[in-house]
């Protein structure tokens, strides 16, 4: 019986291994799938194959073809150019977003959970009355009240996305600060600035790490609602969310003015997506631990 137990037990852990090999080589596949949409973003003025802002009535609505392969939209102009322009602002203002409510957020969360107090009880209020309303209605208020473009966009979403990881970041601070070797560090005599940022946020950073990832397609997909509405990136600037709200009136006409940044949302969304997931359960604690044993 003992040698079936370890018999089992050694397929057990060949299994283990197996799975995380795999899971391995998909983050490094959705990784470089990541770098190489963001390395698209960067040079995309150079690889577009037409000025995306130049317009020629009568090239107007061109169906895809070899010489527009995305086609045209109503000015004549390259939906494929337009695509990949589009691309820098979706992206990079996306991850700028996703950037500034998680350093916001953690901030907040970590200071709550150490601190307490009045400070952590007015804050954590407040994040509830956020975190009470729909998202997109709260930041099409704030946005309206700021007016249109990307700026006021960021900005209406970065005010009602900061709750998420401060409630996160609260409640992995409030789990490391009674463990034993922060009690160490305590006696020994370090000051709470150094407790905070070399031994609480280093432990709590992989799980707020995950939320952010998973978070850029919610926020991508936000932002582009936003324009979409009129209140984000305003004509003639090339934004996927924009670029679907001038192709709608011709959906059935030029279905491809639609379909052309819908795909892109959906392609780039989709990515940073399965690379979160994979990053989560890269970073199960649970997985680590059997594999070591």
């Amino acid at each position: 019986m003992s040698e079936n137990r370890i018999n089992e037990k050694k397929i057990s852990v060949r299994k283990q291994k197996v799975k995380k090999n795999h899971i391995r080589e998909k983050l490094i596949f959705f990784t470089a799938l990541t770098v190489i949409l963001l390395i698209i973003a960067v040079f995309a003025r150079k690889l577009c194959p037409y000025d995306p802002y130049a317009q020629d009535l009568l090239q107007a609505q061109k169906a895809p073809s070899a010489e527009h392969i995305l086609g045209t939209d109503r000015y004549g102009r390259d939906m494929f150019s337009r695509v990949l322009v589009g691309s820098t602002t979706s992206i990079y203002a996306t991850l700028l977003l996703v950037a500034i409510v998680t350093v916001v957020g953690t901030v907040i969360g970590i200071v709550c959970g150490w601190c307490g107090g009045i400070a952590d009880t007015l804050l954590m209020r407040i994040s509830d009355l956020f975190l009470a309303f729909p998202s997109l209605v709260f930041a099409l208020a704030v946005a309206g009240v700021l007016g249109g473009g990307i700026h006021n966009a960021v900005i209406a979403l970065a005010v009602i996305g900061w709750p998420k990881f401060a409630r996160l970041a609260r409640g992995l601070t409030l789990a490391q600060k009674d463990s034993a070797y922060l009690m160490a560090v305590r006696m020994s005599g370090s000051s709470t600035p150094k407790i905070l940022f070399k031994h609480v946020l280093p432990n709590i950073a992989g799980q707020i790490l995950v939320t952010a990832v998973l978070d850029i397609g919610t926020m991508m997909m936000e932002l582009a609602g936003l324009s979409f509405l009129g209140l984000g990136v305003q004509p003639p600037a090339a934004e996927w969310g924009s670029m679907i709200n001038d192709g709608r009136s011709m959906l059935q006409i030029s279905p491809w003015m639609v379909l052309a940044p819908g795909a892109a949302i959906f392609i780039t969304v989709m990515i940073f997506n399965l690379l979160g997931d994979t990053l989560r359960d890269y970073m199960d604690p649970k997985q680590r631990a059997k594999t070591k044993n």
